[in-house]
């Protein structure tokens, strides 16, 4: 699910920001956290594995709260997952290492395990260019032809690159990670992120289970004042430091708070991390204990925290402005960097043969028309035909979170059945959408059924092709009446 958010096009428009902070907030933690951690009187190797664990943020919790709130496309979502991706991208890149240690331990030198590490990372990324290049794109076409097929097809690989990775001497969890990635470029995307939601909030669940399951209650007292100390430093030093960067950078101080909160809390890779610490004789179950209630403790508290991060804000505002340039010149025109400002009259759910020209007449006529289908061969014929257009099933509310509804006038759906168009309709209540809605009726039941539902604006096919046949016909067949015919 994260690497499904590493799509190439974002990289590029957050990366500079994105990089920036990430590598930021990296560097300060683990300088920052090593001296607190040697302050507390730990070795130095425990308080250096401890260190970098505290710099790895929870993507996969974070995208949850954002996308619960509807603002994973909001600016400060965007450069939070684009610097959260970059924390990942160094885990994986530390977890390949330790691995690389851990298959070397013994009798290998700095250089070998640098050497084997760095092979290891040129194979997979030759190996994952041609499946991106060549092999994948025509795989999910074929599945996409069917969704339950398609997300049958997205836990396949996810599992199937898990295994090979782990296998392959690197982590199950780069692995994903990495099928994720494979697919983040491709126009399923979206659909595929849609219907792994449910799964990934299910699956959740579990993660707490394992993560509470580390926690060893034996070492628990000897813990909890240097767990007090670390969460602090978490929960504060970490968000301080993105609003500091972000504000050197030019952004508002709203936006780097926002962003700040999002890296208040310990991930399940740094547990992850300090296991593998272990195995490899570096530390003892100490530091996993310590590592697992800092999570605990940071993820209850930064929860709260991103939930209620916009009154927290309207508090602490006035404190804020030494953060903030007097000319923060990111958002001062309006247009930000990594945003796409793209603005629709209308999007058209549904693109069969009568969706399909109504989409296309209404482009024709001067409109910025944004197509929404889930049949890929029509996705493609529309593509060719010049029309914006989104794969995805319309009646999901998680896909209908990544269209731009708030710069929209107009939905029109021509989806077939009344429950399509309640599903689309409750959607976009939840989502607050402020534009017009017209539903296409096959008849007159189901126009009354849209109507109950709520539908504003219903149109009837059938009824106007037929009242324009007659006014046509009417006009053609009149003039060549005879005078004695008319009377």
């Amino acid at each position: 699910m994260v690497g499904l958010k590493l799509d190439l096009q974002h990289v590029r428009h957050i990366g500079p920001v994105a990089l920036a902070t990430g590598l930021g907030q990296l560097a300060f933690t683990i300088v920052i956290g090593f001296l607190i951690i040697l302050a507390l009187g730990r070795d130095w190797i425990e308080a250096l594995y401890v260190a970098v664990a505290l710099t790895f943020s929870s993507t996969i919790i974070i995208v949850k709260l954002l996308s619960d709130k509807r603002e994973i496309d909001s600016l400060h979502g965007r450069i939070a997952v684009g610097f959260l991706i970059v924390q990942d991208l160094a885990v994986v890149v530390a977890m390949m290492a330790m691995s690389a240690m851990r298959s070397e331990a013994g009798d290998g030198s700095v250089l070998d395990v640098a050497g084997a590490l760095a092979i290891r990372i040129g194979l997979a990324a030759v190996a994952l260019y041609l499946l991106m290049r060549y092999l994948l794109p025509r795989i999910v076409d074929r599945m996409a032809r069917s969704q339950e097929l398609l997300l049958i097809f997205a836990i396949a690989w996810g599992t199937s690159l898990a295994a090979l990775g782990e296998w392959a001497g690197f982590s199950k969890e780069a692995g994903a990670f990495l099928a994720g990635f494979s697919l983040a470029s491709t126009h399923y995307r979206d659909a595929i992120n849609a219907r792994l939601t449910g799964i990934r909030d299910f699956l959740l669940l579990f993660f707490f289970i394992d993560l509470g399951s580390k926690l060893d209650f034996s070492t628990l007292g000897d813990e909890v004042v240097p767990a007090v100390v670390l969460s602090l430093f978490v929960l504060i030093g970490n968000p301080l430091i993105v609003l500091a960067s972000m504000g050197y950078m030019g952004y508002r101080k709203r936006t780097g708070f926002l962003c700040g909160l999002t890296v208040a809390q310990v991930s399940e890779f740094s547990i992850i991390f300090v296991a593998m610490g272990i195995t490899l004789g570096h530390v003892g179950p100490g530091a996993l204990g310590l590592t697992t209630l800092v999570g605990l403790v940071t993820i209850a508290v930064s929860t709260y925290m991103i939930l209620y991060s916009h009154p927290l804000y309207e508090r602490l505002a006035p404190w804020l402005g030494f953060f903030e340039r007097r000319h923060p010149h990111r958002e001062a025109s309006g247009v930000v960097e990594g945003q796409e400002k793209r603005r629709y009259d209308v999007i058209v759910c549904g693109l069969g043969r009568y969706g399909g020209r109504l989409a296309l007449g209404l482009k024709e006529s001067g409109l910025a028309v944004l197509g929404v289908e889930f049949d890929p061969e029509v996705v493609d014929e529309m593509k060719r035909r010049g029309l914006q257009i989104r794969y995805g099933d319309s009646t999901a509310a998680e896909f209908l979170e990544n269209l731009p509804l708030a710069d929209t006038r107009w939905v029109v759906s021509t989806l077939p059945d009344v429950p399509s168009n309640r599903d689309l309709l409750r959607g976009l209540r939840e989502l607050r959408f402020g534009g017009e809605v017209a539903v296409v009726a096959r008849d007159d039941e189901d126009g009354l059924a849209l109507k109950r539902a709520g539908v504003p604006t219903v149109l009837y096919p059938m009824r106007n092709a037929v009242d324009y046949a007659v006014d046509t016909l009417t006009s053609i067949i009149r003039p060549q009446e005879s005078p004695d015919e008319t009377r």
